[in-house]
């Protein structure tokens, strides 16, 4: 059965919401969680780095597992990884208990990166040919996972101050009271797996071993990696990619002490940077849902991931400015000018990778973008570190993001035929399976 497009957009935007609103309602209390625990800063760090590491080494081979075996068992099993790693969370208190629940959860984000939006544009084109309209389920997609966010970091902070003021229901439950967002994640990411096993039909696959999946997955991979060498619009999408998270790396690493330091108290950036992630999260969803606007308003692609990238130079630029100025009105209007930019340009982006890729191979591209962002966030991060504190810092950030929106200044190149990937040229077990 192939799903109308309309269908899939709100299949798509369901999935991503479901996915993303867990993470959400992680965000404001995972690090205060360990604290209580007695875990020291400098281990929540090792414990997140475990998580960035994981996800990096596992995008690629993610990424060809999907296009080997099918979006839907891929986005299952992510959720069931997710929902694994948050009940270790919140009731592991040993240190190896909760290096596995990180694992896993890198291996989730590796594992859901890609399959629902490749998923989302295979039901399309089944139905409507190749060049059917992608912009507008694309921005739906990823504006229901911005409002996931902001939602569930609203939630995830506020729950459990007004679940629990005296106490009562963690000593009732034996659940500390930190910890009841990420059991209620666990729950909505058990409701994920449902509703993708259900919502998400697919093409039928001929029975594969597990050996002649794996064996499938490396000649995916080297695919992929070729097609994105060899096609200068989906490298310009890649170098895109990159571009932003040194830009986000560089935000999400600054903001927190710039909220302090505005507030006064560790206490008071806390609460601030806890509503700036949830106004910047908004920020991307509303960039989503204005995307097909600015794409039509500019007559081109380009010119709208343009527009949509100099506005979030133009942000980055004036958190760099207020770094030296200390003005909190101009900075927080940066900050949102970001995550709305990159929001507006970000479903233009997709559609040109979508445009230039095949079924199958399209989670691997995604992967492959996916890890230039966090490859690109990490390095972009480090480097702000080891600048001096002011708006040196915010360089990287500017300098990066400047550069990947310089790349839209020229018109996209002509098309390159998209490579028949290993798995069109050898079967798996028998008949290859084919998406197309």
């Amino acid at each position: 059965m192939v799903l109308d497009p309309l269908t899939a957009r709100r299949r798509y935007s369901a999935v991503s919401f479901l996915f993303w609103l867990p993470v959400g309602l992680c965000v404001p209390v995972q690090v205060l969680l360990l604290t209580e625990r007695g875990v020291s800063l400098a281990a929540i760090a090792a414990l997140f780095a475990v998580h960035s590491l994981t996800a990096a080494a596992l995008e690629l081979p993610t990424g060809g597992l999907s296009d080997v075996l099918g979006r839907r068992a891929v986005l299952a099993a992510s959720g069931v990884l997710t929902a694994a790693a948050l009940a270790l969370t919140a009731f592991g208190t040993t240190v190896w208990v909760l290096v596995l629940a990180m694992a896993l959860k890198g291996a989730a984000r590796a594992l859901n990166s890609g399959p629902a939006e490749a998923w989302y544009v295979d039901t399309v084109q089944a139905h409507e040919g190749p060049d059917a309209e992608l912009r507008p389920g694309l921005a739906r997609g990823g504006a229901a996972g911005a409002a996931a966010l902001a939602l569930g970091t609203l939630c995830g902070g506020l729950g459990p101050w007004l679940l629990d003021r005296d106490g009562r229901l963690e000593a009732a439950t034996g659940v500390p009271t930190l910890a009841v967002p990420l059991v209620l994640g666990a729950l909505i990411s058990a409701l994920y797996v449902g509703y993708v096993m259900v919502a998400l039909p697919e093409p039928p696959r001929p029975p594969a071993t597990l050996r002649g999946v794996l064996a499938g997955i490396p000649g995916t991979i080297a695919s992929g990696v070729k097609h994105t060498a060899r096609d200068a619009l989906v490298r310009r999408v890649v170098l895109t990619a990159a571009a932003v998270g040194s830009a986000i790396g560089v935000v999400e690493l600054l903001t927190p002490g710039r909220a302090a330091d505005l507030t006064g108290s560790a206490d008071g950036g806390a609460v601030l940077y806890a509503v700036l992630a949830c106004a910047g999260f908004c920020g991307t969803a509303l960039g989503n849902r204005l995307a097909p606007l600015v794409a039509r308003l500019t007559r081109s692609g380009e010119r709208a991931v343009l527009v949509g990238e100099f506005a979030a130079v133009l942000g980055i630029a004036l958190l760099c400015v207020t770094a030296a100025v200390d003005l909190a009105a101009p900075a927080a209007l940066g900050y949102l000018l970001v995550y709305v930019g990159i929001g507006a340009a970000s479903p233009s982006v997709s559609e040109f990778l979508h445009r230039r890729t095949d079924s199958s191979g399209r989670a691997t591209a995604l992967s492959v973008q996916s890890l230039a962002l966090q490859l690109a966030g990490a390095c972009g991060s480090m480097v702000a570190s080891a600048l001096p504190a002011g708006a040196a810092a915010w360089l990287p950030a500017l300098l990066g993001l400047t550069a990947g929106a310089l790349l839209w200044t020229r018109r996209a190149p002509a098309a390159t035929p998209v490579p028949r990937t290993v798995i069109d040229q050898e079967p798996v077990t028998a008949p290859a399976p084919s998406s197309r």
